[in-house]
Protein backbone atom coordinates (compact mmCIF):
# COMPACT_ATOMS: atom_id res chain seq x y z
CA UNK A 1 0.00 0.00 0.00
CA UNK A 2 3.10 2.34 0.19
CA UNK A 3 4.55 1.85 -2.99
CA UNK A 4 1.85 4.11 -4.75
CA UNK A 5 2.21 7.00 -1.90
CA UNK A 6 6.05 6.64 -2.76
CA UNK A 7 5.87 7.02 -6.37
CA UNK A 8 2.91 10.24 -6.13
CA UNK A 9 6.09 11.56 -3.82
CA UNK A 10 8.66 11.30 -6.41
CA UNK A 11 6.05 11.94 -9.04
CA UNK A 12 5.57 15.20 -6.90
CA UNK A 13 9.44 16.24 -6.58
CA UNK A 14 10.51 15.41 -9.63
CA UNK A 15 7.47 18.32 -10.76
CA UNK A 16 8.60 20.63 -8.54
CA UNK A 17 12.40 20.32 -9.44
CA UNK A 18 11.08 21.26 -13.23
CA UNK A 19 9.30 24.18 -11.79
CA UNK A 20 12.53 25.35 -9.81
CA UNK A 21 14.91 24.78 -12.92
CA UNK A 22 12.27 27.03 -15.33
CA UNK A 23 11.86 29.67 -12.56
CA UNK A 24 15.55 29.88 -12.06
CA UNK A 25 16.02 30.14 -16.17
CA UNK A 26 14.12 32.93 -16.18
CA UNK A 27 15.51 34.89 -13.48
CA UNK A 28 18.63 34.35 -14.68
CA UNK A 29 17.66 35.62 -18.01
CA UNK A 30 16.25 38.59 -17.20
CA UNK A 31 19.62 39.19 -15.72
CA UNK A 32 21.13 38.35 -18.24
CA UNK A 33 19.56 40.10 -20.79
CA UNK A 34 20.04 43.42 -19.18
CA UNK A 35 23.12 43.08 -18.05
CA UNK A 36 24.41 42.09 -21.89
CA UNK A 37 21.91 44.43 -23.11
CA UNK A 38 23.59 47.42 -21.13
CA UNK A 39 27.51 45.62 -22.20
CA UNK A 40 26.75 45.78 -25.69
CA UNK A 41 25.35 49.48 -25.58
CA UNK A 42 28.77 50.38 -24.09
CA UNK A 43 30.52 48.51 -26.54
CA UNK A 44 28.29 50.33 -29.47
CA UNK A 45 29.17 53.57 -27.49
CA UNK A 46 32.70 53.16 -27.23
CA UNK A 47 33.19 51.46 -31.20
CA UNK A 48 31.80 55.53 -32.21
CA UNK A 49 34.14 57.73 -30.12
CA UNK A 50 36.91 55.57 -31.21
CA UNK A 51 36.37 56.65 -34.62
CA UNK A 52 35.73 60.09 -33.71
CA UNK A 53 38.87 59.65 -31.61
CA UNK A 54 40.62 58.33 -34.53
CA UNK A 55 39.93 60.83 -36.74
CA UNK A 56 40.88 63.34 -34.41
CA UNK A 57 43.79 62.14 -34.29
CA UNK A 58 44.38 62.15 -37.98
CA UNK A 59 43.98 65.74 -37.60
CA UNK A 60 46.87 66.29 -35.10
CA UNK A 61 50.06 68.23 -36.69
CA UNK A 62 52.78 66.04 -35.74
CA UNK A 63 52.76 62.16 -34.46
CA UNK A 64 49.22 61.46 -34.22
CA UNK A 65 49.63 57.81 -34.89
CA UNK A 66 50.92 57.92 -31.00
CA UNK A 67 47.55 58.60 -29.47
CA UNK A 68 45.56 55.64 -30.74
CA UNK A 69 48.76 53.63 -30.02
CA UNK A 70 48.57 55.04 -26.77
CA UNK A 71 44.35 54.99 -26.02
CA UNK A 72 44.93 51.14 -26.60
CA UNK A 73 47.47 50.05 -24.98
CA UNK A 74 46.14 51.91 -21.82
CA UNK A 75 42.71 50.22 -22.48
CA UNK A 76 44.59 46.70 -22.73
CA UNK A 77 47.23 47.71 -19.32
CA UNK A 78 43.26 48.37 -17.43
CA UNK A 79 42.24 45.34 -19.04
CA UNK A 80 44.55 43.23 -17.56
CA UNK A 81 44.84 44.63 -14.25
CA UNK A 82 41.13 43.43 -13.84
CA UNK A 83 42.69 40.06 -14.95
CA UNK A 84 45.21 39.96 -12.41
CA UNK A 85 42.62 40.82 -10.08
CA UNK A 86 40.15 38.20 -10.79
CA UNK A 87 42.31 35.67 -13.36
CA UNK A 88 39.19 34.03 -14.25
CA UNK A 89 38.29 36.73 -16.61
CA UNK A 90 40.77 36.40 -19.26
CA UNK A 91 39.88 35.62 -22.42
CA UNK A 92 36.76 34.32 -23.91
CA UNK A 93 35.66 32.21 -20.99
CA UNK A 94 33.45 29.73 -23.14
CA UNK A 95 35.99 26.61 -22.42
CA UNK A 96 35.77 27.33 -18.96
CA UNK A 97 31.79 27.34 -19.31
CA UNK A 98 32.80 23.64 -21.29
CA UNK A 99 34.92 22.79 -18.37
CA UNK A 100 32.11 23.26 -15.44
CA UNK A 101 29.70 21.65 -17.58
CA UNK A 102 31.99 18.44 -17.40
CA UNK A 103 32.89 18.42 -14.19
CA UNK A 104 36.58 19.52 -14.83
CA UNK A 105 36.32 22.68 -12.95
CA UNK A 106 34.08 24.92 -10.79
CA UNK A 107 31.05 27.04 -11.72
CA UNK A 108 31.83 30.54 -11.79
CA UNK A 109 31.17 32.46 -8.78
CA UNK A 110 29.75 36.19 -9.54
CA UNK A 111 32.75 38.37 -9.10
CA UNK A 112 33.65 37.66 -12.27
CA UNK A 113 30.66 39.93 -13.46
CA UNK A 114 31.38 43.22 -12.61
CA UNK A 115 35.36 41.81 -13.67
CA UNK A 116 34.08 40.79 -16.98
CA UNK A 117 31.68 43.88 -17.88
CA UNK A 118 34.66 45.92 -17.08
CA UNK A 119 37.12 44.70 -18.38
CA UNK A 120 35.59 43.36 -21.45
CA UNK A 121 34.28 47.36 -22.40
CA UNK A 122 38.29 48.01 -21.76
CA UNK A 123 39.70 45.81 -24.04
CA UNK A 124 37.05 45.69 -26.76
CA UNK A 125 36.43 49.43 -26.68
CA UNK A 126 39.95 50.05 -27.15
CA UNK A 127 39.90 48.47 -30.01
CA UNK A 128 41.36 45.43 -29.86
CA UNK A 129 39.93 42.51 -31.97
CA UNK A 130 38.11 40.72 -29.59
CA UNK A 131 34.13 39.45 -29.96
CA UNK A 132 31.49 41.15 -26.86
CA UNK A 133 29.86 37.00 -26.73
CA UNK A 134 33.05 35.45 -24.64
CA UNK A 135 32.47 37.75 -21.78
CA UNK A 136 28.47 37.54 -22.19
CA UNK A 137 28.80 34.04 -22.03
CA UNK A 138 31.10 33.57 -19.29
CA UNK A 139 28.68 36.63 -17.76
CA UNK A 140 25.69 34.34 -17.87
CA UNK A 141 26.91 31.43 -16.81
CA UNK A 142 28.20 33.02 -13.77
CA UNK A 143 24.76 34.50 -13.45
CA UNK A 144 22.99 31.15 -13.93
CA UNK A 145 25.02 29.64 -11.21
CA UNK A 146 24.38 32.22 -8.74
CA UNK A 147 21.16 31.66 -9.35
CA UNK A 148 20.61 27.87 -9.33
CA UNK A 149 23.08 28.34 -5.83
CA UNK A 150 20.19 30.13 -4.80
CA UNK A 151 17.48 28.06 -5.78
CA UNK A 152 19.40 25.33 -3.92
CA UNK A 153 19.47 22.91 -6.92
CA UNK A 154 22.03 20.03 -6.72
CA UNK A 155 25.49 20.37 -7.99
CA UNK A 156 24.45 18.38 -11.61
CA UNK A 157 21.72 20.94 -11.53
CA UNK A 158 24.06 24.29 -11.03
CA UNK A 159 26.28 22.96 -14.09
CA UNK A 160 23.25 22.93 -16.21
CA UNK A 161 22.26 26.34 -15.20
CA UNK A 162 25.27 27.75 -15.50
CA UNK A 163 25.26 26.33 -19.44
CA UNK A 164 21.79 27.16 -20.05
CA UNK A 165 22.84 31.33 -19.21
CA UNK A 166 26.20 30.97 -20.98
CA UNK A 167 23.65 30.06 -24.02
CA UNK A 168 21.20 32.80 -23.18
CA UNK A 169 24.34 35.36 -23.41
CA UNK A 170 25.23 34.57 -26.66
CA UNK A 171 21.88 34.84 -27.47
CA UNK A 172 21.97 38.52 -26.17
CA UNK A 173 25.23 39.03 -27.44
CA UNK A 174 23.64 37.96 -31.19
CA UNK A 175 20.05 38.87 -31.25
CA UNK A 176 20.16 35.45 -31.50
CA UNK A 177 17.79 33.29 -29.34
CA UNK A 178 17.75 30.32 -31.61
CA UNK A 179 21.70 30.24 -32.27
CA UNK A 180 22.18 31.18 -28.36
CA UNK A 181 20.16 27.43 -27.52
CA UNK A 182 21.97 25.63 -29.82
CA UNK A 183 25.21 26.98 -28.98
CA UNK A 184 24.58 25.63 -25.47
CA UNK A 185 22.96 22.20 -26.87
CA UNK A 186 25.30 21.98 -30.16
CA UNK A 187 28.95 23.63 -28.72
CA UNK A 188 28.99 23.06 -24.88
CA UNK A 189 26.73 19.70 -23.93
CA UNK A 190 26.73 18.32 -27.27
CA UNK A 191 23.43 16.41 -26.28
CA UNK A 192 19.52 17.68 -26.30
CA UNK A 193 18.63 16.50 -22.89
CA UNK A 194 15.09 17.66 -21.69
CA UNK A 195 16.17 19.43 -18.97
CA UNK A 196 18.92 21.63 -20.59
CA UNK A 197 16.96 22.28 -23.47
CA UNK A 198 14.32 23.83 -21.98
CA UNK A 199 16.32 26.13 -19.06
CA UNK A 200 17.94 27.24 -22.23
CA UNK A 201 15.33 27.63 -24.18
CA UNK A 202 13.42 29.94 -21.63
CA UNK A 203 16.70 31.55 -20.32
CA UNK A 204 17.37 32.88 -24.38
CA UNK A 205 13.62 33.63 -25.03
CA UNK A 206 13.82 35.69 -21.28
CA UNK A 207 17.09 37.70 -22.27
CA UNK A 208 16.56 38.62 -25.50
CA UNK A 209 12.99 39.75 -24.89
CA UNK A 210 14.67 42.11 -22.50
CA UNK A 211 17.95 43.00 -24.05
CA UNK A 212 15.42 44.42 -26.90
CA UNK A 213 13.71 46.77 -24.72
CA UNK A 214 17.87 48.37 -25.28
CA UNK A 215 18.70 48.15 -27.96
CA UNK A 216 15.43 48.04 -30.36
CA UNK A 217 13.17 44.74 -31.64
CA UNK A 218 15.47 44.75 -35.19
CA UNK A 219 18.45 42.29 -36.22
CA UNK A 220 21.82 43.71 -35.79
CA UNK A 221 22.69 43.30 -39.53
CA UNK A 222 20.15 45.38 -42.02
CA UNK A 223 21.29 43.40 -45.44
CA UNK A 224 20.65 45.02 -48.72
CA UNK A 225 18.08 43.27 -51.00
CA UNK A 226 19.57 39.82 -51.78
CA UNK A 227 18.43 37.42 -54.22
CA UNK A 228 18.28 33.92 -54.04
CA UNK A 229 21.40 32.80 -56.01
CA UNK A 230 20.78 30.30 -58.89
CA UNK A 231 21.12 26.73 -58.26
CA UNK A 232 23.96 26.76 -60.55
CA UNK A 233 26.35 28.58 -58.61
CA UNK A 234 26.42 25.87 -55.92
CA UNK A 235 29.19 24.24 -56.91
CA UNK A 236 31.15 27.89 -56.54
CA UNK A 237 30.11 27.88 -52.91
CA UNK A 238 31.05 24.27 -52.19
CA UNK A 239 34.78 25.44 -53.54
CA UNK A 240 34.18 28.38 -51.33
CA UNK A 241 33.38 26.36 -48.70
CA UNK A 242 36.03 23.57 -48.91
CA UNK A 243 38.94 27.04 -49.11
CA UNK A 244 37.46 27.94 -46.26
CA UNK A 245 38.06 25.01 -43.72
CA UNK A 246 41.34 25.39 -44.97
CA UNK A 247 41.52 28.97 -43.90
CA UNK A 248 39.69 27.98 -40.60
CA UNK A 249 42.47 25.41 -39.60
CA UNK A 250 45.00 28.25 -40.39
CA UNK A 251 43.33 30.88 -38.14
CA UNK A 252 43.00 28.17 -35.29
CA UNK A 253 46.28 27.47 -35.56
CA UNK A 254 47.41 31.39 -35.32
CA UNK A 255 45.52 31.72 -32.47
CA UNK A 256 47.29 28.75 -30.80
CA UNK A 257 50.60 30.21 -32.17
CA UNK A 258 50.47 33.49 -30.59
CA UNK A 259 49.47 32.06 -27.47
CA UNK A 260 52.67 29.68 -27.30
CA UNK A 261 54.67 32.31 -28.04
CA UNK A 262 53.16 35.17 -26.46
CA UNK A 263 53.03 33.35 -23.39
CA UNK A 264 56.21 31.56 -24.05
CA UNK A 265 57.88 35.23 -23.10
CA UNK A 266 58.22 34.70 -19.21
CA UNK A 267 60.02 37.65 -18.73
CA UNK A 268 57.81 40.02 -19.17
CA UNK A 269 54.83 40.46 -17.44
CA UNK A 270 51.49 39.97 -18.42
CA UNK A 271 50.70 43.90 -18.15
CA UNK A 272 53.31 44.72 -20.10
CA UNK A 273 52.67 41.94 -23.10
CA UNK A 274 48.61 43.40 -22.98
CA UNK A 275 50.23 46.59 -22.99
CA UNK A 276 52.55 46.52 -25.78
CA UNK A 277 49.63 44.18 -28.01
CA UNK A 278 47.39 47.09 -27.59
CA UNK A 279 49.55 49.37 -28.70
CA UNK A 280 50.33 47.49 -32.11
CA UNK A 281 46.04 46.91 -32.54
CA UNK A 282 46.00 51.10 -31.83
CA UNK A 283 48.65 51.83 -35.04
CA UNK A 284 46.65 49.37 -37.30
CA UNK A 285 43.75 51.35 -35.67
CA UNK A 286 45.28 54.35 -36.86
CA UNK A 287 45.56 53.51 -40.82
CA UNK A 288 42.80 50.93 -41.11
CA UNK A 289 40.19 52.71 -38.14
CA UNK A 290 36.94 49.97 -39.39
CA UNK A 291 39.74 47.33 -39.06
CA UNK A 292 40.29 46.56 -35.20
CA UNK A 293 37.53 46.23 -32.56
CA UNK A 294 34.43 43.70 -32.61
CA UNK A 295 33.61 44.53 -36.49
CA UNK A 296 30.14 45.06 -36.46
CA UNK A 297 30.80 48.30 -38.49
CA UNK A 298 32.91 46.47 -41.23
CA UNK A 299 30.17 44.20 -41.70
CA UNK A 300 26.98 46.16 -41.91
CA UNK A 301 29.61 48.11 -44.57
CA UNK A 302 29.36 44.42 -46.59
CA UNK A 303 26.28 43.50 -46.08
CA UNK A 304 24.83 46.84 -46.94
CA UNK A 305 26.39 47.04 -50.11
CA UNK A 306 28.85 49.49 -49.24
CA UNK A 307 31.60 49.00 -52.11
CA UNK A 308 35.15 48.56 -50.90
CA UNK A 309 38.34 47.87 -53.55
CA UNK A 310 39.52 44.89 -54.00
CA UNK A 311 43.25 46.19 -52.14
CA UNK A 312 41.18 47.70 -49.32
CA UNK A 313 39.40 44.02 -48.91
CA UNK A 314 42.79 42.23 -48.62
CA UNK A 315 44.30 44.91 -46.10
CA UNK A 316 41.38 44.69 -43.88
CA UNK A 317 41.25 40.59 -44.04
CA UNK A 318 44.72 40.75 -43.46
CA UNK A 319 45.18 42.82 -40.23
CA UNK A 320 41.80 41.28 -38.90
CA UNK A 321 43.29 37.73 -39.51
CA UNK A 322 46.22 38.17 -37.40
CA UNK A 323 44.95 41.22 -35.15
CA UNK A 324 42.40 38.96 -34.09
CA UNK A 325 44.36 36.05 -32.47
CA UNK A 326 47.79 38.70 -31.35
CA UNK A 327 45.08 40.28 -29.44
CA UNK A 328 43.56 37.11 -27.71
CA UNK A 329 46.96 35.96 -26.79
CA UNK A 330 46.61 39.63 -24.40
CA UNK A 331 44.68 37.74 -22.28
CA UNK A 332 42.54 40.38 -21.53
CA UNK A 333 38.68 39.91 -21.52
CA UNK A 334 37.16 39.05 -25.21
CA UNK A 335 35.94 36.64 -26.94
CA UNK A 336 36.67 35.23 -30.71
CA UNK A 337 33.20 34.68 -32.43
CA UNK A 338 32.20 38.24 -33.58
CA UNK A 339 35.68 38.73 -34.90
CA UNK A 340 35.51 35.65 -36.76
CA UNK A 341 32.57 36.73 -38.90
CA UNK A 342 33.84 39.45 -39.84
CA UNK A 343 37.16 37.67 -41.13
CA UNK A 344 34.68 35.56 -43.11
CA UNK A 345 32.47 38.32 -44.57
CA UNK A 346 35.99 39.46 -45.71
CA UNK A 347 37.06 36.20 -46.88
CA UNK A 348 33.86 35.95 -48.84
CA UNK A 349 34.41 39.57 -50.78
CA UNK A 350 37.97 38.47 -51.83
CA UNK A 351 37.08 35.16 -53.29
CA UNK A 352 34.54 36.97 -55.64
CA UNK A 353 36.92 39.58 -56.50
CA UNK A 354 39.33 37.20 -57.19
CA UNK A 355 37.07 34.30 -59.01
CA UNK A 356 35.16 37.31 -61.10
CA UNK A 357 37.76 38.11 -63.73
CA UNK A 358 38.35 34.12 -64.22
CA UNK A 359 34.68 33.38 -64.70
CA UNK A 360 32.59 34.15 -67.91
CA UNK A 361 29.38 34.40 -65.72
CA UNK A 362 28.95 37.87 -63.59
CA UNK A 363 30.51 36.66 -60.21
CA UNK A 364 30.47 40.25 -58.94
CA UNK A 365 26.61 39.70 -58.26
CA UNK A 366 27.52 37.16 -55.55
CA UNK A 367 29.48 39.38 -53.22
CA UNK A 368 26.76 39.71 -50.68
CA UNK A 369 25.99 36.25 -50.77
CA UNK A 370 29.27 35.01 -50.29
CA UNK A 371 29.60 37.35 -47.42
CA UNK A 372 26.98 35.66 -45.73
CA UNK A 373 28.18 31.99 -46.70
CA UNK A 374 31.34 33.11 -45.11
CA UNK A 375 30.15 34.14 -41.85
CA UNK A 376 28.72 31.17 -41.45
CA UNK A 377 31.46 28.66 -42.96
CA UNK A 378 34.56 30.44 -41.49
CA UNK A 379 32.63 29.81 -38.06
CA UNK A 380 31.81 26.20 -38.67
CA UNK A 381 35.46 25.42 -39.63
CA UNK A 382 36.90 27.37 -36.41
CA UNK A 383 34.47 26.18 -33.60
CA UNK A 384 32.92 23.30 -35.23
CA UNK A 385 29.56 24.53 -34.29
CA UNK A 386 27.86 24.61 -38.37
CA UNK A 387 24.39 24.44 -36.95
CA UNK A 388 25.41 27.19 -34.56
CA UNK A 389 26.53 29.16 -37.29
CA UNK A 390 24.12 29.39 -39.86
CA UNK A 391 21.55 30.06 -37.74
CA UNK A 392 23.21 32.62 -35.67
CA UNK A 393 23.93 34.48 -39.17
CA UNK A 394 20.60 33.63 -40.37
CA UNK A 395 19.20 35.45 -37.16
CA UNK A 396 21.52 38.38 -36.49
CA UNK A 397 20.41 39.30 -40.84
CA UNK A 398 17.15 38.35 -40.89
CA UNK A 399 17.76 36.48 -44.23
CA UNK A 400 17.36 33.10 -45.65
CA UNK A 401 18.04 34.07 -49.31
CA UNK A 402 21.50 32.35 -49.40
CA UNK A 403 20.06 28.87 -46.86
CA UNK A 404 21.30 26.37 -49.48
CA UNK A 405 24.39 28.11 -50.33
CA UNK A 406 25.03 28.25 -46.78
CA UNK A 407 24.39 25.09 -45.45
CA UNK A 408 26.82 23.17 -48.18
CA UNK A 409 29.44 25.38 -47.99
CA UNK A 410 29.61 25.03 -44.38
CA UNK A 411 29.47 21.67 -43.96
CA UNK A 412 32.24 21.31 -46.66
CA UNK A 413 34.33 23.73 -44.59
CA UNK A 414 33.62 21.49 -41.50
CA UNK A 415 34.13 18.64 -43.27
CA UNK A 416 37.53 19.65 -44.37
CA UNK A 417 38.78 21.16 -41.05
CA UNK A 418 37.62 17.13 -39.96
CA UNK A 419 40.07 15.68 -42.98
CA UNK A 420 43.20 17.39 -42.09
CA UNK A 421 42.96 17.31 -38.13
CA UNK A 422 42.21 20.44 -37.26
CA UNK A 423 40.50 20.55 -33.62
CA UNK A 424 37.72 23.12 -32.77
CA UNK A 425 39.14 25.85 -31.40
CA UNK A 426 37.35 25.61 -28.26
CA UNK A 427 38.50 22.39 -27.41
CA UNK A 428 42.12 23.27 -28.06
CA UNK A 429 41.43 26.53 -25.35
CA UNK A 430 40.38 23.94 -22.64
CA UNK A 431 42.56 21.32 -22.99
CA UNK A 432 45.08 24.38 -22.28
CA UNK A 433 43.16 25.55 -18.99
CA UNK A 434 43.18 22.48 -17.40
CA UNK A 435 45.90 21.04 -15.00
CA UNK A 436 48.04 18.57 -16.75
CA UNK A 437 47.13 15.51 -14.68
CA UNK A 438 43.22 16.41 -15.38
CA UNK A 439 43.65 16.93 -19.34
Amino acid sequence: MTEPVAGSDRRAESRRGWIFICATAVVAGVAIGFIGGAFRWCLQTADRLRIDFVEWAHELTGPGWLAPMAAAALGATLAALIVRWVPLAAGSGIQHVEAVYRGDAQAPLLVLLPAKFIGGILSIGSGLVLGREGPTVHMGAAIGAEAARRARLPDPDIRMMQTAVGGAGLAVAFNAPIGGTLFALEEVTKSFRLPAVLATLLAAATAVGCVRFILGNDPDFFVTSVDTPALGWLPLFVVFGLLTGFLGAVYNRLVLWFLDHVGGLRRVSAIAKAALIGAIVGLAMFVYPQAVGGGDTLTQLILGGHEIVLPVVIGYLLVRFVAGPLSYSAAVPGGLFAPLLAVGALWGLLFVGVTDPLLPADVAALAIPMALVGMAAFFGATVRAPVTGIVVVIEMTATTAVAIPMLAATAAAVLVTELIGSPPIYDSLRERMLPEAER
